[in-house]
């Protein structure tokens, strides 16, 4: 049933292009090309979307060894992937309503409650970013982990052959590790499940497990490792933005995504950059996190089991909606993958503890609901030039959509469209280098070639180190005759890129040229 659920719901989405951090992840990305050795797809660029995620470039290579840049192979892994991690929390979800307890309010019906949780995650319209995107495969990736890092620690909890289930969880884990950062929450959570439902205390919890909880906390040596030297992701301090900035627009950012859990609407590919800057307009959405982060302190002392749910939430948005900007994205609906399985619970919970046997027909409506809006909501992956229009449609002032939009107009064919969005978009941003770059291309096309040497020096001006920028501004000064100047671009391009195969050609062929 949960399988089928959602084949129905995302059967439509197998033909979505490649779009947005694609280009970089699966397009651009060299280290995908050859499955064997094995070492070359585990050590991935940092300069890609990939980096300091050998996991989840390896399964980018598996899928590219098996049908190149098929994108249909593609979706269908992601789909694979997300039914995965709904079995999976099926069974942690059954379990643990079955455990000491929950078990007399809830475990008669422990096997109808689970597939129900399962079923409206898997469909939840929320969840498209994470299995339609194909770039965002490494939230759903580390998911499953997640969630079979805890599904193992509860079979350990109970079984006979304890060693082998929390080997298992230790090896999820340390996997999880690394596909995506956020996995470093895993081993807290995990402690917690324990303190809540199995040992009571988390005394008792580490009395018990401890040499468990040292092997989960050692995984977190492997996500120092990979993070080593990766700064391109606009991850941390000294990128123009503060904590205090970054903390305030992260209330609106959490108070949002509680909203998307309960109403789905509007969803919006990329929400952009917009970041609150006075705390006037914070002040709403802080007193709410305020009141739902005191009510989880409460609950987890009151009434364990719903507070684990609170807790579940808080901890796993905590390393990218906190305190470290994330400059690039203060918000996006991916991040919501797991938190959402926790809103999903206490709703499925609160439903049958009010209405109980007769919840199923509630619980099929929200289904079968959740899963037409899902269905709907892949309609607009359908084209680059439709998910883009949505985007901006729903975030006009969103300048990096709207210069996405006019690259797929520009592919379109549909040239003064295209450069009415990147000139849209300069006006809202005068300073944002990538579209000077669009806008330069779109003139070279009109053979403006001057007029498009200025915008990629404006681009270069306030961006040095973007590539793209480089080796459009050389191939324009190739196509002008200016072949020593865009030697130099391409080499720079390159430099910055070390895999910019086009680059690397580029060079090697004008260097060989009288």
């Amino acid at each position: 049933m949960l399988v089928l659920a959602g084949l129905l719901a995302y059967g439509n989405s197998f033909t979505a292009p490649f779009v947005f951090d694609d280009t970089s992840s699966v397009l651009n990305n060299d280290s995908i090309r050859h499955l064997w050795p094995i070492d070359n797809a585990l050590s991935p660029p940092s300069v890609a979307g990939v980096g300091g995620r050998p996991v989840f470039n390896l399964s980018l290579a598996v899928n590219y060894a098996l049908g190149g840049l098929n994108v249909w192979g593609y979706h269908a892994l992601n789909l694979a992937i997300h039914l995965l991690a709904g079995l999976t929390l099926l069974g942690v979800v059954r379990r643990t309503l079955q455990q000491p307890a929950l078990r007399e309010h809830f475990g008669a019906a422990a096997n109808e409650l689970a597939l129900a949780t399962a079923v409206l995650w898997i469909v939840h319209p929320l969840q498209t970013e994470s299995v339609t995107y194909v770039s965002e495969r490494c939230e759903s990736l580390m998911g499953l982990f997640y969630l079979l890092t805890l599904y193992c620690f509860i079979r350990g909890t109970a079984s006979p052959d304890a060693g082998r289930w929390f080997t298992l969880s230790i090896a999820m884990c340390l996997l999880g590790m690394a596909t995506k950062e956020v996995m470093v929450t895993a081993p807290l959570i995990v402690l917690l499940y324990d303190r809540t439902f199995v040992a009571g205390s988390f005394r008792a919890a580490w009395k018990r497990r401890w040499r468990v909880y040292a092997g989960l906390a050692a995984t977190w040596g492997l996500v120092g490792y990979l993070m080593v030297g990766l700064h391109y992701r606009d991850v941390g301090y000294g990128l123009g933005l503060t904590w205090q900035a970054y903390a305030m627009t992260e209330c609106r950012s959490v108070v949002n995504y509680l909203c998307l859990a309960i109403w789905p609407h509007p969803l919006v590919f990329d929400h952009g950059s917009d970041i609150i800057s006075n705390l006037a307009e914070a002040a709403p959405y802080a007193l709410i996190l305020l009141l739902l982060a005191t009510g989880v302190i409460i609950t987890l002392k009151r009434w364990p089991s719903i507070g684990f749910l609170g807790a579940w939430t808080f901890v796993i948005l905590a390393p990218a909606s906190s305190v470290i900007p994330v400059v690039g994205q203060p918000m996006a609906e991916h991040r919501m993958y797991l938190p959402l399985a926790a809103v999903v619970t206490l709703v499925v919970m609160g439903v049958y503890a009010l209405m109980g046997r007769r919840s199923v027909g509630v619980f099929l409506v929200l289904a079968v609901g959740l899963g037409i809006l899902t269905a709907e909501r892949n309609e607009d992956y359908r084209t680059k030039l439709s998910i883009w229009t949505d985007t901006v449609a729903k975030s006009p002032n969103n300048v990096r959509a709207r210069c996405n939009l006019g690259r797929a107009l520009l592919n379109a064919g549909k040239m003064p469209e295209a450069i009415d969005q990147y000139e849209q978009a300069l006006r809202i941003q005068p300073n944002f280098a990538p579209a000077h770059d669009s806008l330069a291309n779109a003139l070279v096309k009109e053979g403006q070639v001057d007029e498009a040497i200025r915008h990629y020096k404006l681009a270069l001006r306030f961006d040095p180190g973007l590539a793209d920028a480089h080796y459009d501004f050389a191939v324009a000064l190739e196509k002008s005759g200016r072949v020593p100047e865009a030697i130099q671009q391409y080499a720079q391009a390159l430099s910055l890129r070390p895999g910019y195969t086009a680059a690397r050609s580029a060079v090697l062929r004008l260097q060989g040229s009288p």
